[in-house]
């Protein structure tokens, strides 16, 4: 079984934004939907839907950007 860094999507107010995606980062977008909704047992209907909760987990664990947001003494 496959370690996801996704769980399960959570509703949130939306603010809309228009993006652009390579074609090949599209195709990687919907096949990580397939094996997401495998993993989780829940199909996910848009995988547009996935990019918030990926670029949320990135911005978590980039400990770069972490570092810069602590106030300095």
């Amino acid at each position: 079984m496959t370690k996801l860094k996704l769980g399960p999507l959570v509703d949130d107010r939306p603010v809309k934004v228009s993006v652009e995606l390579p074609g090949s980062l599209h195709r990687d977008l919907l096949a990580y939907a397939e094996v997401l909704a495998r993993e989780t047992g829940q199909p996910v209907a848009d995988p547009v839907k996935l990019i918030v909760p990926m670029l949320e987990r990135f911005m978590a664990t980039d400990r770069g950007f972490a570092r810069s947001r602590k106030p300095r003494s």
